[in-house]
């Protein structure tokens, strides 16, 4: 069996040689830069993404400008938002934009509804991607309304950090990736560095201490 791209999805491997060829045919390999808007409000779903390489970020924009993060995208997995849109034949409510240099899989709408119709292999792809999807937008929710913002933050924080321990982000973008205000993050992170466990400069965000952060997530999963 040749392998293609399709062996980058545990998912997909199952395929019948026939699909897999029908499936690789129907699709193409696109590429996009970074800072790029992929889908925007109101726009229709014509293509399902399966990203092959990068990240896409998708988040909700509120009618006073208010953005709050929704979920990312990664290498390996597939968009739900484009699959909840396209499976219902709804337009886009949420944006998505690519934070990195995304290298994807467009499957166009014809070749997705005809694989969803006959093959149970790539049927159970899209409907198990999606519903481990949710299950994360249901654990984002209780986050929202249950947790502390300081919890919720040095868990992001932990989350975004790169191998240097620094987050590249403004309190702003910070703020919209919890689903809060600029100023509640500033007033946390001042908090987070009198107890010496980050430090700030212009658009960044030093982790000094981890193990006090991870303390802090630690001990509100404790008490949940």
């Amino acid at each position: 069996m040749k392998e293609t791209w399709i062996d980058n999805f545990k998912g997909l491997k199952r395929l019948p040689e026939d699909i897999r060829a029908e499936l690789v045919a129907g699709s193409k390999i696109i590429s996009v830069p970074a800072g790029v808007e992929i889908f925007a409000p109101g726009q229709t779903a014509d293509n399902l993404w399966l990203l092959l390489d990068g990240t896409v970020k998708v988040q909700q924009r509120s009618e006073t400008g208010r953005e709050v993060f929704l979920y990312r995208v990664h290498a390996g997995e597939s968009c739900v938002l484009t699959t909840a849109c396209m499976l219902a034949f709804e337009d886009y409510a949420a944006e998505g934009t690519s934070e990195t240099a995304v290298k994807a899989v467009a499957i166009p709408r014809r070749t997705f509804d005809d694989l969803v119709a006959k093959s149970p292999v790539f049927r159970e792809f899209v409907f198990t991607a999606y519903s481990r999807r949710i299950t994360d937008l249901f654990t984002l929710i209780d986050d929202i309304v249950f947790q502390r913002m300081d919890v919720r933050l040095a868990s992001r924080l932990l989350e975004l950090a790169d191998a240097d321990d620094v987050v590249h982000a403004t309190h702003a973008v910070l703020g919209s990736e919890l689903g809060t205000a600029r100023e509640v993050i500033s007033r946390t992170l001042a908090e987070f560095q009198r107890r010496d466990w980050v430090a700030q400069s212009r658009g960044e965000v030093r982790l000094i201490n981890k193990d006090g952060l991870g303390r802090l997530v630690k001990s509100a999963g404790a008490q949940s």
